[in-house]
This record gives C-alpha cells, structure tokens and sequence, in this order.
C-alpha cells in the first residue's frame, strides 16, 4: 500500500505562509505515519525544515525558475515524481488552480482553500457594514486539509522548545540578558500605508514605554532601504534601542530572537505571525484592517490588540486601499499611551 503523502501548496506574502505552521505542526503530530510536504517560496524554508520529522519543504521561485505556463508545467513534472497521494491547495490562485488541474485530471485527491471573500467584502464595505467575525486563516487551512479526510485538532504552541531557540551564538551581536531586565520587540511597519503607526508616533510610545521600564532593552525590525534608515536613526537616539534586523543576517536568527522577548508590538504584519510562531506575545496595532477578517497571529489575546472604533474601520481586507477620509484616522487617533499601556500589562505579568 502506498505510504500517504500529502502536498500543501501556499505562495503569497511571508505571514499568510507562517499561518500555516500551525496546521502543519499539528497534522504532522496527528499523522505521524503520513508524508508531508509544503510547497512554497525559498525564504519560508525556516519556517518548516525542523517542524517535525515527517514534514518536508520544496521551494518554488514562480517568477524565476517557474516562471509562465511552461514553467509550471516543468514543476508539476518535478511534483508528480514526488509520488503525492493528496494535493491542498491552501492559495487558490492562477497558478495554483492550474497546477490543482493538472493533479485532478491526473487523478489525485484535490482540495482548495475557502477565503471566505464574500464575508470578507460586507465587512469592508464603506457602508452598512457586516460586522462578524471571518473565518481565519488558520481554520480555513484546516477545513481544505479535512475535505481530503484528515481531520485536524489544532494544538500547537512554538517551532521552538519551551525556553526558546538556541542564541549563545548571538550573543556576540546582541548581548546577553541582563538580571531583571526584559526584552521588547517593535516591528513599525507593514506592506501598505493603511496598517503603518506613524513613526513619530511610534517614537513616542518608545519614550513612554522607556521610562516607565528603564531595564528594558528594545530590538526593532524591518526591511528594506528607507525602514533600515529609520530604524537605525532610533537605534542612535535612543541607547535601549537596537536594529536587529541590520545586524542578525537573516530571518532564521530575528525568529531565534523573537522567542525570547518578553514582547513584541507589532502591524498586522508578517512579524506578527513570526513572533506568533514562537509563543512571544504581540501587542498588534490596526488601522484599516481589523482582526475580524481573520488574520490574527496564532494564540494572540484579542485584548492586546490596538485599535480604533471608527464606522469607516475596516475599509480595507489586506490594508492595500487608499483611505477614503484621506487622514487615515484609524491610525493617527491611536495614542502612544494605548501601546505603552498594552506593553505594561505584558510586561508587569
């Protein structure tokens, strides 16, 4: 009898693959028997190759080596020599639903992903708004991975022991924790203007959150040329501050530290879900998008989220439409108080 071996394809932007983590963690406990393998971008490797034994990874580069109905065509061929006893789809896209085609007229057990984007569209609507809770991402790659007969209890804490990753070897870099003191993480910024706390905002939840934890020690993270740029002018002005995403080299170590803050205040970004996978709690801030849309890092507390109750909130599912009112009020009505108050609550616990 062929052993099972399941393929669960999911691209797309780095949080919406961290999401699956967790579903993958606990099939892999619950099948322990069965193959598994995820099949996404190069960066997300880290994400799985120590998962559990019987969890595999294959990268994809669909812009470069897969690139073009061609190129999904050579990696379907790649694929189905992988012997492949059921296909989830967990992204449901071009791309994807022709590969998802190739494996069904091949034969194979197929299931998609429902993004529930009906729900979606009333809760985001400008008017009469359907306020109810979406299903969430997780829950929805549950119910795809079930229609192929795999039923999943979710039961899943961190990527990482009890105590954290191993970071005697960041030492060096970071320094190590000092007696009494605890370490916060800030991740500013986010894919599009509608979910980014203004920065001199940001700042000055910086200062509060200093002066009310003096043995504290801040790690901030963000990309790119213009982030690095800021997140270096903070790391000056303020000595508790550091880049770590400057200086770590790379995603595999910001994850190692993550699971050791105390803390992190983050976007609905993919930092959130990165801190999300390694049991750190987030103190995460909202603005055009909203929690109910599904998208909270696993196990956060809704109480540690930071938002506004505005009528025209959420206008927007992933934060990409341009505020209507054109102020961006849900982000800029958010005192710097409401984010060092969540912090504190954390932190005094």
């Amino acid at each position: 009898m062929k052993t099972e071996h399941l393929l669960i394809i999911r691209f797309s932007a780095m949080g919406d693959v961290a999401m699956t983590v967790p579903v993958v963690a606990s099939l892999a406990r619950q099948y322990p028997d069965m193959r598994i393998t995820v099949l996404s971008r190069p960066f997300t490797r880290c994400f799985f190759e120590n998962l559990a034994p019987n969890v595999g990874f294959m990268e994809a580069d669909l812009k470069k080596d897969y690139k073009g109905l061609h190129g999904l065509n050579v990696l379907y061929r790649r694929l189905v020599s992988k012997q492949f006893t059921a296909v989830a789809d967990c992204h449901d896209v071009l791309r994807t639903k022709y590969l998802r085609l190739r494996f069904f007229l091949g034969g194979y057990k197929v299931a998609h992903i429902n993004k529930h984007r009906h729900g979606k569209r009333l809760l985001a609507r400008k008017y009469n708004k359907v306020f109810v809770q979406q299903p969430t991402s997780f829950q929805n790659y549950i119910d795809v991975i079930t229609k192929l007969g795999y039923s999943i209890k979710p039961e899943f804490t961190s990527i990482y022991p009890q105590d954290g990753a191993q970071i005697d070897d960041l030492y060096g870099i970071i320094g190590e924790k000092k007696e009494n003191y605890k370490w916060l993480g800030i991740a500013p910024f986010a894919a599009h203007k509608g979910k980014i706390y203004p920065i001199e905002r940001m700042e000055k939840a910086i200062q509060l959150i200093i002066k009310k934890f003096p043995k504290l020690k801040i790690f901030l993270f963000g990309g790119g040329k213009e982030e690095k740029q800021i997140l270096d002018s903070l790391a000056e002005k303020y000595e508790q501050c550091m880049n770590a995403s400057a200086i770590l080299g790379g995603l595999e170590n910001e994850i190692r530290l993550m699971s050791h803050l105390d803390a992190m205040i983050s976007m609905d970004s993919a930092n959130m879900h990165l801190a999300s996978l390694v049991n750190t709690p987030v103190i995460s801030v909202w603005g055009a998008t909203h929690p109910y849309a599904g998208f909270m890092g696993w196990n956060q507390k809704s109480e540690n989220a930071v938002q506004t109750d505005m009528n025209c909130r959420p206008c927007s599912i992933y934060g990409n439409k341009p505020c209507f009112r054109g102020d961006y009020a849900c982000m800029n009505s958010i005192a710097p108080e409401q984010i060092c108050d969540k912090v504190a609550t954390i932190l005094n616990q």
